[in-house]
């Protein structure tokens, strides 16, 4: 099971490589395309069973729910590693690492008041609230993640994010809709472009072989 798991790590390795020195992808989509790629390579953990032979089923409805380390370095790869980041999101990432959402989201709260145009604070407190919840998404982190549309709406995090947590919670048909009208708002050219169409793909068929879910 090593050995698979080394193979998917080197195959994710090189699929970067292809896309930032063959294809020449422009570096400001260097940090998006590796937080896609980091997805990517969780959402095989949650999805699939490296260690098991392929057979047929039902597809699954519900998914592992994420862990606080993997979010927060889910939601960094999105952002400048160089760039300074405020105390609150410093200390709460701390809380979140170690599952304490709620620690998390509460001082993600008191920093937002005081900087309420800060993209990444929204985000890490709907992702905070939806690990407090176990994975579902409550109205309260549905409104950060849309408050961090607002700001930026060009930015592929909320939409993945909130995304990945509908998905999550085994809210397939929701998460496919979101996912979609990420895809719609990307220009052609995005980095992330052809894995959120691969996730798509995936949960059409997915919904097309499931009866329940449509």
């Amino acid at each position: 099971m090593i050995g698979q798991w080394l193979a998917i790590l080197a195959l994710t390795l090189v699929s970067f490589a292809i896309a930032a020195f063959y294809l020449r992808m422009p570096k400001q989509g260097f940090a998006v395309f590796g937080a896609i790629l980091l997805m990517g390579l969780i959402g095989y953990t949650w999805a699939g069973s490296p260690g098991q032979p392929g057979s047929p089923k039902q597809p699954e409805t519900q998914v592992e729910q994420q862990s606080g380390e993997e979010m927060v370095e889910a939601r960094r790869a999105l952002f400048d590693p160089g760039q300074a980041k405020p105390d609150y999101l410093t200390l709460s990432d701390g809380f979140a690492r170690r599952g304490k959402f709620d620690d998390a989201a509460g001082l993600l709260r008191k920093g937002l008041r005081e900087n309420p145009q800060h993209l990444e604070g929204w985000l890490a407190l709907g992702m905070a609230l939806t690990g407090h919840a176990e994975g579902f998404v409550t109205p309260a982190a549905n409104y950060a993640y849309g408050k961090a549309r607002e700001i930026d709406p060009t930015n592929p995090g909320p939409d993945f994010f909130l995304g990945t947590s509908l998905l999550q919670s085994g809210q397939i048909v929701a998460a496919r809709d979101i996912w979609g009208r990420l895809l719609e708002n990307s220009p052609d050219d995005a980095p992330w472009k052809e894995e959120i169409e691969n996730r798509v793909a995936r949960l059409d068929q997915m919904i097309a072989n499931a009866p329940m879910l449509q």
